[in-house]
């Protein structure tokens, strides 16, 4: 089986650290003939991913999408959506981006207005430097608490100080899982659910709620992901046996801010072939 796709990656157009030049570089060097770079909730990155795409590289344009699902308890839990080869001007998805990039920005000034108050020595004009041209996100005030000595590592500001029942975590106001799977479904684009066994979505994500989500579209799981362990990798692979499902693989590479190497996880060929099938909008080739 070939293994040379890369199906989630991330650029300084959201919150990794490397532009798509350097990207390209590094998934070049590590053997990465398939690529989707997939930064949040925007296609920015679009051109770019076009425009400077290696000769031999084959791109699915791509976007992850943030999104909540209840949970038993009627708490809503974060869950990411991967949706591939849509059609970036579809007004729905256009109006969704908008309104996710204006509640990033707030959330994410909230978030360091919170630690400020609390005597972190930080600033939001540093933070928003940090974030360049990409909303404010949890990676970019990592990096802030890094330079200012609090913490030696971006995933250590995320354990001790930005996750989610810490003191200083703001919500983000995300579209609901199953409106996501349509939006991106009737705009042409395959939607595959991202690391469903990592963090809180994990509890959420049972096969029966699964199940639930193929009638909306839903065509596929990330199964390899470093955040999985073989266990969560056996029982996804064979619930999306089950559902009909395309298994992928992806690195989910963020550049410095994660200590992940691109291409360490990939998605087989023929599933990448699948996925293009599926598609409306053609890979940049």
């Amino acid at each position: 089986m070939s293994l040379s796709a890369d199906l989630h990656v991330h650029t300084s157009w959201s919150d990794g650290t490397d532009s798509v030049a350097e990207l390209y570089a590094a998934a070049q060097a590590a053997g990465v003939t398939t690529l989707s770079i997939t930064d949040h909730d925007t296609a920015n990155h679009w051109p770019d991913t076009r425009d400077l795409r290696p000769t031999g590289m084959r791109v699915l344009p791509g976007t992850e999408f943030s999104t909540k699902h209840p949970a038993p308890d009627g708490s809503l839990v974060s869950v990411h959506l991967l949706g591939y080869l849509f059609d970036r001007e579809n007004p729905a998805i256009v109006a969704e981006w908008e309104r996710m990039r204006a509640e990033r920005a707030g959330r994410g000034g909230r978030i360091v207005e919170n630690l400020i108050a609390a005597g972190f020595p930080i600033t939001l004009e540093r933070v928003q430097e940090i974030a360049g041209r990409g909303a404010i996100s949890r990676p970019h005030i990592g990096r802030a608490l890094m330079e200012a000595g609090v913490v030696g590592s971006v995933s250590e500001a995320f354990a001790e100080t930005l996750h989610e029942s810490g003191p200083y975590y703001a919500a983000l106001r995300s579209l609901p899982l199953t409106e996501a799977i349509e939006l991106v479904t009737a705009a042409g684009g395959v939607p595959v659910l991202a690391h469903p066994r990592a963090r809180a979505a994990a509890a959420v994500l049972t096969p029966d709620v699964l199940a639930t989500l193929v009638p909306l579209g839903l065509r596929g799981l990330e199964v390899d992901h470093p955040d999985h362990d073989e266990t969560a990798r056996t029982e996804l692979r064979g619930v999306a046996a089950d559902l009909g499902l395309l298994a992928t693989g992806s690195s989910d590479y963020h550049g410095d801010n994660k200590p992940i190497r691109i291409g360490q996880e990939r998605t087989a060929d023929d599933v990448v072939e699948q996925i293009i099938e599926l598609g409306a909008q053609s890979p940049f080739v």
